[in-house]
């Protein structure tokens, strides 16, 4: 008799599982310098924070985003991938994609926003995670235990709700969800990276928000651009090859602090 694990568990696990496999894969191809938007030299001198402490802040908010999940599971009652023909089509997931992304980034857009607009909460909470000032992989997930229950896991909740997904469907979107955001956290500019080719929101993007220059830009996380463009807070840059190898992600115009 084959051991059953249920969507319920799937979509509780490979979220974390995917996070760290992929951000290996990330610190492996980070020893190729000429990838980096900072030198190795830069990641360890100008990060405030250890990579050890980073690991054990990560575990923190994955314990406490599994425990929400297996609640939400539980009290929303889906039935074990018993969907319909309908339920189970195409279009039907694409439409749940497609609002759950919208979702996720409006939630996160105006609450990331704010954290950086409120010095009580951006010296509390939301600095922790801007301690990195080079970002790495694994240190997508790196914030303030009460920021991951706020910006990641209630926005999670919320677009799971919304979206009117499936246990099932939710292993495949949080899935992408973590692959996006390790992504945008890696600190590498990748030759055929597909996410850089479809979404504006990249890597490079979100670097320029981690510099001082950009702290109160490109809030946008972790798929469109769309509410910076809309809102005034969209700073645009030029990727440019920094003379020791790499890139350098530059901004193209002079921005004021609101």
């Amino acid at each position: 008799m084959g051991f059953a694990i249920s969507d319920e568990l799937l979509g509780t696990v490979a979220p974390i599982v995917v996070y760290w496999v992929y951000s290996g894969i990330y610190v492996l191809l980070g020893s190729f310098e000429n990838y980096r938007l900072h030198s190795k030299k830069d990641e360890d001198e100008k990060n405030l924070v250890s990579k050890g402490t980073v690991v054990k802040g990560v575990l923190l908010q994955q314990t406490i985003q599994a425990i929400v999940a297996i609640l939400l599971f539980t009290v929303t009652g889906n039935d074990d991938g018993a969907a319909t023909v309908s339920e189970s089509s195409l279009l039907v997931l694409a439409r749940q994609f497609i609002t759950a992304m919208l979702v996720l980034d409006t939630w996160q857009y105006f609450m990331h926003r704010y954290m950086h607009h409120s010095k009580f909460l951006y010296k509390h909470i939301h600095s922790q995670h801007h301690r990195l000032v080079v970002p790495y992989a694994f240190g997508a997930l790196y914030n303030h235990p009460l920021e991951g229950l706020l910006l990641d896991t209630i926005g999670g909740a919320l677009s799971f709700l919304l979206s009117g997904m499936t246990p099932r469907s939710s292993i495949f979107f949080f899935s992408f969800a973590t692959i996006k955001t390790v992504d945008d956290h890696c600190g590498l500019w990748l030759p055929g990276n597909l996410f850089h080719v479809f979404f504006q929101n990249n890597t490079a993007y979100h670097d320029v928000h981690h510099q001082l220059y950009g702290s109160k830009y490109n809030f946008s996380q972790p798929f469109f651009v769309m509410w910076d463009r809309l809102l005034g807070t969209y700073m645009p840059y030029s990727l440019e090859k920094r003379t020791s190898g790499g890139f350098e992600a530059r901004p193209t115009k002079d921005c004021k602090d609101d």
